[in-house]
């Protein structure tokens, strides 16, 4: 077990390739904790007017879960997928042992955008097999008792929570919840004493635990609880994610999460050669509606190690 903890997350902010003019908020990775569960990267991108053109990229080893606050964003490929997402509802990729995809926002110029993207890493019984790509318009909701105050109500995205599962597609056991807050509400939020937590503010104001977290803040929990109480006086967005901590060392570079140097240089040396004009696309296989895919950036010079967690 790992216990509970308070451990204040911060994000730093990264270009992100393939967006002209955007950096996007990175809290996960962490240099001490690589994992939430199999929670493995969450993004934030905006809130921003731009013109989102994510080319085609590909992943290994991975989910990609995209939730929209504002606007719409097309994910596009190389299955043949191609599907608008707005607010509310959920994209859900699982690269297996290759995919490649696109995401553009809609529109010819600038528009409103923000949205979370998280990735989960993928077990052993996972992470070698086909590709796949889900898309749920209509998701799980619950209400959640007020101990003082207001109601609160839980989106369950991903997983399971309070009892409520979503229909998506999980490979172990994991909990990604949207919750909002009514201004004056104070809760108390079911947690799995055996599964870890962290709790994200995207808007308004909380106190978790006690400890009040700005925007963007990832508060991580640890395990050992059975609950959390949470406040907000305005009213608040948060998206609550965790489950069985995830006890394998992975290697992540660029888009892929592999276990070893070996499988992130092979998967590389696979996309580059793929998009060669001569090379016939096999394992990452093409994106429709694209004239050209993002290059691998090169690797580095030293070994990569795999990471596990520090605390």
């Amino acid at each position: 077990m790992i216990g509970q903890r308070r451990l204040i997350l911060e994000p730093r902010e990264v270009p992100l390739g393939g967006v002209r003019g955007m950096n996007v908020l990175r809290a996960l990775p962490h240099r001490n904790l690589p994992t939430i569960g199999t929670w493995c990267f969450l993004d934030r991108f905006g809130p921003a007017d731009t013109k989102m053109r994510v080319e085609p990229h590909p992943h290994i080893g991975l989910q990609t879960v995209t939730w929209p606050l504002v606007g719409e964003i097309r994910h596009r490929d190389s299955l043949g997928s191609d599907a608008d997402l707005r607010r509310g509802q959920l994209n859900l990729m699982t690269a297996g042992n290759g995919i490649s995809h696109s995401e553009y926002s809609i529109g010819d110029g600038p528009v409103p955008l923000d949205a979370l993207q998280f990735w989960v890493v993928l077990p052993d019984s996972a992470r070698h097999g086909a590709p796949g790509f889900e898309r749920h318009t209509a998701l799980p909701a619950l209400a959640i008792p007020a101990g003082e105050g207001a109601d609160a109500e839980a989106t369950v995205v991903l997983g399971e929570f309070a009892g409520v599962r979503s229909p998506a597609t999980v490979h172990t056991p994991i909990v990604g919840a949207e919750i909002v807050l009514s201004p004056g509400s104070r809760v108390h939020l079911p947690l799995r004493a055996d599964w870890e937590h962290a709790l994200m503010l995207v808007e308004g104001d909380v106190v978790v635990a006690e400890h009040p977290l700005d925007r963007n803040g990832l508060l991580y929990l640890g395990d050992s609880r059975d609950g959390v109480e949470v406040s907000s006086d305005e009213g608040a967005l948060l998206f609550l994610l965790g489950g069985e901590p995830f006890e394998d060392e992975i290697v992540m570079w660029w888009n892929f999460a592999g276990r070893t140097h070996d499988e992130i240089v092979a998967a590389r040396e696979e996309w580059e050669a793929e998009s060669s004009a001569a090379a016939e696309p096999a394992r990452f296989g093409i994106v429709g509606g694209h004239d050209i895919r993002i290059p691998a950036p090169p690797l580095p010079d030293v070994q990569l190690m795999p990471r596990g967690r520090r605390i």
